[in-house]
């Protein structure tokens, strides 16, 4: 359970209230002061309320942090925006927000080291590292497949109960775009596994879990197999459907061994509105047939 929600629960707060006390200094688990609102919690844990001690240093920032240590931070990634910039030089990206949230925290030069990047139009969790020690050892977790990493995905059609993907892609399947290689052309192997958590109107709502991370992998397995994610664009259907803002991934969750203290490091992003209200929608629209 999450330290915020855990917080929430105990005291009658509101998720938002709930975190900005826990990164205000306002909350003890087990304690000793706590500032993480995505910890990773027992439910029995022992956590304390001081609503009248003084709040920490606050930073006004655009940025939702979802763990932070000496060694990394990890936030989430709104949809539509960019991780990193292009050639174009974009200032108003995810790494940028994350340099100017640790210079006033801290109130020195930062550093933010990429360690994998989401889609523009992908949601969720990201981790950046705090020096070059941490940047090197996170980078060699991912190749490694040390990092576990689960997407939420709506999907068109019904894929099944279960499955994996496990084909080497391309750069340029013939038509500009990446694709899943044809026989006897060599390419990268990328592996997803994937797991339907729910039959919608005309769609799926699965888990998707990658044991590779190459370049729109998800997007185009779920995409070549016939079941383009919701929203796509590129790999899915051109003409833009009203109803659905974006490509309806996110990147749910995050974990691995953190490379300074070896302890497990498990961050979930909860669902954004947008593609909550998306889900809301499909349930109504189902039916009982749908739901099998």
């Amino acid at each position: 359970m999450r330290l915020d929600l855990l917080v929430s629960q105990r005291f009658g707060l509101s998720r938002r209230a709930a975190r900005d006390a826990v990164r205000g200094g306002r909350v003890d688990l087990e304690g000793a002061a706590a500032e993480e609102p995505g910890k990773d919690v027992a439910e029995t844990a022992k956590v304390a309320y001081f609503p009248d001690r003084p709040q920490k240093r606050s930073v006004r920032t655009r940025l939702t942090v979802l763990f932070e240590d000496d060694d990394l931070i990890v936030v989430e990634k709104p949809a539509g925006l960019l991780t990193v910039p292009t050639a174009d030089r974009e200032k108003d990206t995810l790494l940028a927000r994350v340099l100017d949230y640790l210079h006033h925290r801290y109130r020195r030069r930062p550093f933010a080291g990429t360690v994998h990047r989401l889609d523009k139009d992908t949601s969720g969790a990201l981790v950046f590292a705090r020096n070059r020690e941490t940047a090197r050892a996170l980078q060699d977790l991912l190749r490694r497949h040390d990092v576990e990493r689960e997407y939420l995905a709506l999907v068109e059609g019904d894929p099944g109960e279960t499955g994996t993907f496990s084909n080497e892609l391309v750069r340029d399947a013939g038509d500009t775009r990446r694709g899943v290689a044809r026989r006897g052309e060599s390419g990268q192997q990328a592996v997803t596994h994937w797991k339907r958590l729910e039959p919608l109107r005309g769609a799926s709502l699965v888990s998707v879990r990658l044991e590779t991370g190459r370049t729109h992998q998800i997007r185009i397995h779920f995409s070549a197999a016939g079941f383009p994610v919701l929203g796509d664009r590129v790999y899915g259907r051109r003409e833009k459907d009203p109803g659905i803002p974006r490509q309806m991934l996110h990147a749910r969750l995050l974990g691995f061994a953190h490379p300074a203290t070896g302890r497990q490091v498990r961050v979930e992003s909860p669902l954004p509105e947008d593609f909550q209200k998306l889900l809301r929608r499909l349930r109504r629209h189902a039916t009982p047939s749908d739901r099998g």
